[in-house]
């Protein structure tokens, strides 16, 4: 089956009505891009500021929260000291944080030093109703991404030994996404995944990062979906690389009971100073 892209529009806002009992209220965040030292920039961009202003919005307009997933590029230089400060981040949510590696991660390190409270690198973890699987695509060295045979394992595992409804999240966007220079550094070998996705029926979304920029498309009953960075965004369906005018931002998530996903994109009011548009890479 090939996915079909739905276009780039997330659902309507998230209200009440949304959140029916036994719901589980989920806050992705990705590419958040943090450095050894607090004063890192990216393309101009100061990370951890644009990281505690992305942090500050969704408290101010979206709590409570159930869940908290970490979607890859956590830490631009693999520093011991940026995973450090990214747990204790994430375990300030006071929720569980599931976490996987992006390619400018090591997953030795992050695994190693990304440890605090309520913050999770496992492969499966159950919450609420619901089964996570994280899935880790990184090819050491390398821009975009591979589901080798112990990931592909794992998910056949995780969907074999239950009925719970399932998201699959990974960094590397495993369809193209519409900008051709980024779909160069996708995943490599979508094929066996959706292979094992497509064997089971409890699958209801894949939810990745890496491309800064959002994404809604559907493979028949399940959702795929990418979301902006909390720093640098990308411009949608460009040739080349280009920085994007919008402002950083997350996604929110209701998984309902029923296997029933609705979810929103959320952009903070104002973009943080110091962005170099005129860049061509990083």
């Amino acid at each position: 089956m090939t996915p079909s892209n739905a276009g780039t529009v997330s659902d309507s806002n998230l209200c009440e009505t949304d959140f029916p009992s036994g719901t589980l209220r989920v806050l992705q965040l990705t590419d958040t891009h943090l450095y050894s030292n607090p004063g890192g920039n990216l393309l101009g961009m100061n990370t951890l500021d644009s990281f505690e202003c992305v942090i500050r919005h969704f408290r101010e307009h979206h709590w409570p929260l159930d869940l908290l997933l970490a979607t890859g590029d956590l830490v631009h230089d693999s520093s011991p000291e940026g995973y450090a400060r990214m747990g204790r981040i994430l375990s300030g949510f006071g929720v569980p944080a599931f976490c996987l590696p992006g390619n400018h991660d090591t997953p030795e390190v992050m695994r190693r030093h990304l440890r605090a409270e309520r913050v999770f690198t496992d492969c499966v973890r159950d919450h609420g109703g619901w089964r996570f699987v994280m899935l880790d695509s990184v090819i050491p060295g390398e821009e975009g991404g591979r589901l080798e045979q112990d990931q592909l394992d794992c998910l056949e595992d995780a969907l074999s030994s239950g009925e719970r409804p399932t998201l699959v999240c990974m960094h590397h966007q495993p369809v193209a996404v519409g900008s051709s220079w980024i779909d160069t550094m996708a995943i490599e070998n979508p094929a066996p995944l959706f292979e094992v996705i497509d064997r089971h029926a409890q699958v209801r979304g894949v939810l990745w990062g890496h491309v800064h920029q959002t994404f809604e498309g559907r493979r028949g009953h399940i959702r795929l979906m990418a979301s902006p960075s909390t720093c640098v965004q990308f411009t949608p369906g460009m040739d080349d690389f280009q920085v994007d005018e919008e402002p950083p931002g997350f996604r929110l998530l209701a998984l309902l009971p029923d296997g029933e996903i609705r979810s929103q994109v959320v952009r903070v009011d104002g973009m943080p100073h110091g962005l170099e548009l005129a860049s061509s890479g990083y």
